[in-house]
């Protein structure tokens, strides 16, 4: 499950974004949007993923704001045109 879940991430193209559920339902698991986050978390050092493509519902970054992680996500989406 985590390898479909890192090849549907590594798809999505530059300036687009998608859900954590979009990218559940896109690797075939729907209703498994948790397990989305736990694979991007969990992906190898050599595997290179646009993980910041994908977002929480409603399009919001998941990322507590204030975060470390929200301020690199929402930097590299502004970068991409978002």
């Amino acid at each position: 499950a985590l390898e479909r879940i890192w090849a549907t991430v590594a798809t999505i193209p530059r300036g687009h974004v998608t859900t954590y559920g979009g990218v559940a339902a896109a690797a075939g698991l729907p209703r498994r949007a948790r397990l989305v986050g736990y694979a991007l978390k969990h992906a190898p050092d050599d595997r290179p993923l646009p993980w910041h493509r994908v977002v929480g519902a409603g399009g919001r970054i998941a990322f507590p704001p204030g975060s470390r992680a929200h301020a690199e996500q929402r930097r590299r989406l502004v970068a991409e045109g978002h």
